[in-house]
């Protein structure tokens, strides 16, 4: 397994390209591509996938302790990411994340970030 150190943070906004996609918006999977600054990339390889529902800000005390334990695992509604690490056509590595939160009450889709990008050693 190759180590990856980022190289540069963006935490820009995209817009992701599926294949087929996702049957459940708010639990994607990985994506085929995504659209950032214009530029067009392709998903070549997914190297990694991972989650984190953890719940922040007021939204961390507004739940009962068994209630938090369990929504740590699969997250509550509008709470979590989805990360995914890829490699796109150019050799670049990315991660990438979709977040659950909606925007607000008119926009109740999550959205797709670029987060970083990273080296292999």
């Amino acid at each position: 397994m190759t180590d990856f150190t980022p190289i540069h943070f963006y935490d820009d906004p995209i817009e992701v390209l599926f294949d087929e996609p996702p049957i459940r918006e708010k639990a994607p999977h990985c994506p085929n591509g995504f659209v950032w600054n214009g530029q067009t990339f392709r998903v070549t390889e997914s190297l990694s996938e991972w989650t984190d529902f953890t719940r922040r800000g007021r939204a961390a005390k507004n739940m009962r302790p068994e209630h938090a334990a369990v929504a740590a695992g699969r997250g509550s509604l509008n709470v979590g990411r989805f990360y995914f690490r890829v490699r796109v056509d150019n050799g670049q590595v990315f991660d990438l994340y979709y977040d659950r939160a909606m925007k607000n009450v008119d926009d109740r889709k999550g959205q797709w970030f670029l987060y970083r990008e990273l080296t292999g050693e």
